[in-house]
């Protein structure tokens, strides 16, 4: 039997950049919080001497054991899927911090198209645009409305940047200055521009001076290291919620955090949740969490199969087409572009951060004409250097042997010699793309895994040789002897690009359509919020967490809301014209 604990006013279940920010929010808003967490416990002590690329890079020491609980993949209704164990795969945050300890720190935000990317296509283009498979639907929010929130996120972390061109007004600059310029981008900046085209300097969370923030954390200037996107920042210069939003809370004295500490089930009694139940992941001890709000604050995955393992929401039915929970995965599946070899140009690709680049915004959502297209949305291009690290970076040519010595010898030529352009392309959904629990495979405590159904579309693939064919034209105008194309797979594998995912409890105006309103507050059940890129209608072009973040921010103002006044739905049921 489960030992029953203290009531508090607020559980999150998890504590990364969600949790932390529900957690600071709450707490000094006066509100007690408990914090749980299956990971083991991290501070800013741990973060000291990560400079391992085995370690970190290969071994995943931050990241979630894929042996103890994974997902399955399949690309149709008709397969059986299978589970994914290779690391390579999927490199899922754990510990407080999340993937917030390990993230690279890109922070764009979406676009006014993205939010409203129904009404403005068929506004433009007809109902005949959207394929018949396609569900794509309106967030429920405007970009303008979710601007205030985009700007405390960006303080809080103290993104590093310059806007970029293509953005609507900001209400306010960056908090910090965009971060230095390496060869590489100035290059790219002058062939784009020259092109035609919008660059500017990739907006980043790694800090490129001293900053406070408003709640009056310290992040340090960035050491340009290149230990970043899988390691903790030792130098404290990558916002992350263990230097950031988790210290906030703690600072109050009304948050508690419950390290290895596995949440199986939201309790609930007929319309309102109650609480959880967790295990302690070391001793199987169970326990049980009463509080006034439940706050799902996981991995999309998490968020989602608790939401099915608990029995709340409607379950997406494929077939259908009905029910929500599980409806509009998506995954960014495929980081493609060209690699371009200098046969004559050397360059410093070691130092580096998680985010250091340049991009242009140019061929993102509906910011160029489609009507000649047959894809919806589109792609960014970026010119990164995330650091080559010494052990698994070997570029070569296309047609070098891949070991020997004429590998040894090309590898060792253009170790700085060559350069990356890709492109991280919008995701839209589809019918037939979502996520349940795998009739076949469980976890430790018997429980089913999460089970993905996707494949790439016609749309993906239309999207890839779009922007590949610009990346082609672009990197040989830098002056590249050899571009080689990064060709894309026959059929998804189960490869979470930089673990960008999304869908599964997604937000709007309607409870037909949709898991959560705009507060992120769940339809059926109003003191239940799941926060989390789990709401996310269809993946935009850029990386989520900056949205995740302003998202949940705005929740949090829901949640005070919601506990001072009592209870009740935040926001009024709107009727949506055209349900797909």
């Amino acid at each position: 039997m489960a030992k029953k604990m203290h009531k508090v006013n607020v559980v999150t279940v998890g504590v990364g950049w969600t949790g932390g920010i529900v957690a600071a929010e709450l707490t000094k808003a006066g509100f007690t919080v408990v914090g749980l967490e299956r990971g083991p416990e991290k501070t800013r002590k741990d973060y000291m001497h990560t400079h391992d690329e085995i370690k970190y890079d290969l071994r995943g020491e931050i990241e979630h054991n894929l042996t103890k609980d994974t997902f399955t993949v399949r690309n149709t209704l008709k397969e059986d899927a299978v589970p994914i164990r290779d690391k390579s795969n999927s490199r899922i945050g754990t510990g407080n911090g999340g993937g917030g300890s390990h993230w690279g720190a890109q922070t764009h935000r979406y676009y006014p198209y993205d939010f409203e990317i129904k009404t403005k296509t068929i506004e433009k283009y007809g109902k005949n645009k959207i394929p018949k498979n396609m569900t794509i639907q309106d967030w429920g929010i405007t970009y303008d409305e979710l601007e205030p929130y985009y700007d405390k996120f960006e303080k809080m972390a103290g993104i590093s940047g310059e806007p970029d061109p293509n953005y609507p007004d900001r209400s306010n600059p960056y908090p910090n200055p965009p971060l230095k310029k390496a060869e590489g981008m100035r290059m790219f900046h002058e062939v784009t521009k020259k092109l035609g085209y919008k660059p500017f300097t990739i907006p980043a969370g790694t800090v490129s001076q001293k900053y406070t923030n408003p709640d009056g954390e310290t992040l340090n200037a960035c050491q340009y290291c290149a230990f970043c996107g899988y390691n903790a920042c030792e130098y404290g210069a990558k916002a992350d919620p263990v230097v950031t939003v988790i210290p906030t809370a703690q600072k109050t004295g009304k948050f508690e955090i419950r390290n290895h500490a596995e949440v199986r089930r939201v309790l609930y009694k007929g319309k309102k949740a109650t609480g959880v139940i967790y295990k302690d992941t070391r001793t199987g001890e169970e326990f049980e969490q009463p509080a006034d709000l439940v706050v799902l604050t996981s991995y999309v995955f998490s968020n989602v199969r608790l939401l099915l393992l608990s029995e709340i929401g409607k379950v997406y039915d494929p077939v259908s087409g009905k029910g929500v929970i599980g409806k509009n995965f998506t995954d960014h599946h495929l980081v493609s572009g060209v690699r371009g070899y200098f046969k004559n140009k050397k360059f410093n690709n070691y130092a580096a951060t998680g985010a250091f680049g340049e991009a242009i915004t140019d061929f993102t959502g509906d910011l160029f004409d489609h009507t000649d297209l047959d894809f919806i949305h589109g792609g960014q291009i970026e010119l990164r250097i995330t650091g080559d690290t010494p052990i698994s970076s070997n570029f070569v040519p296309s047609g070098t042997p891949s070991w020997g010595k004429e590998f040894k010898k090309q590898s060792l030529y253009y170790f700085n010699r060559n350069l990356m352009l890709f492109s991280q392309k919008a995701v839209m959904p589809f019918k037939e793309h979502y996520l349940d629990l795998d009739p076949t495979y469980k976890d430790d405590w018997g429980d089913p895994l999460l089970r993905i159904t996707w494949d790439y579309s016609d749309n993906d693939k239309r999207i890839h040789e779009f922007i590949n064919g610009k990346c082609k034209e672009i990197m040989t105008e830098m002056g590249a002897d050899i571009v080689d194309e990064n060709p894309m797979p026959g059929h998804y594998t189960g490869y979470l690009a930089f673990q960008h995912n999304g869908g599964g409890a997604i937000m709007g105006a309607n409870p037909e359509i949709s898991a959560v309103n705009n507060y992120l507050q769940m339809w059926e059940m109003d003191n239940l919020f799941v926060c989390g890129a789990s709401a996310f209608p269809h993946f935009g072009v850029t990386n989520p967490t900056t949205t995740v973040g302003a998202l949940t921010y705005r929740a949090t103002e829901g949640m005070i809301k919601y506990l001072k006044d009592g209870g009740g739905q935040l926001v009024q049921v709107e009727k949506e014209a055209q349900l797909i």
